[in-house]
């Protein structure tokens, strides 16, 4: 029995990515209430919400790599702005023992989604300490969003008319 539970920890520790977090931060950040203190009046409309989403990966190292993880989220009651966040939100990881090839897909992935309640934590807190109800992101499929992104980075690119 004791041999059947070293195996099932050595297949454990072995099927987990190589992949460390050395830092996270937050790169830019902004909370605009532009038309406070009207946005905040009772009886106001339900806030419809835009989020945008993108993922950043650069090497800046050996075996270093920076992941940035740009939200947008605009909030509007009929024609005007209830707010707008931005934020930037940043980490360091490195890959001991990852083949170079892998780099790119876990990093853009994995590390997007290690780092997403992070910043979706963050857009919470900012969007309730601004006077309204705590936005809060939906869970966001990276692995989708990641071959989107590399499906139109190789699709050929029509030259403007």
């Amino acid at each position: 029995m004791s041999d059947q539970m070293s195996n099932g920890a050595e297949q454990q520790q072995t099927s987990s990515l190589p992949m460390h977090v050395l830092a996270q931060y937050v790169k830019d950040f902004s909370f605009e209430n532009p038309n406070a203190p009207q946005s905040l009046l009772p009886n106001q409309p339900q806030p419809q919400v835009n989020i945008g989403v993108d993922v950043q990966g650069q090497k800046v190292g050996d075996d270093l790599y920076e992941l940035t993880l740009n939200l947008r989220c605009e909030a509007r009651q009929g024609e005007s702005v209830a707010f707008l966040v931005e934020l930037a939100y940043g980490a360091l990881f490195q890959f001991p023992g990852l083949p170079e090839e892998h780099h790119r897909p876990v990093l853009m992935i994995e590390g997007a989604r290690m780092i997403f309640p992070f910043a979706r934590a963050i857009i919470s807190s900012a969007t309730r300490e601004g006077g309204f109800p705590p936005l809060m992101i939906n869970p966001i499929d990276f692995a989708e969003l990641y071959h989107r992104q590399s499906a139109q980075e190789a699709a050929p690119q029509q030259p403007p008319f």
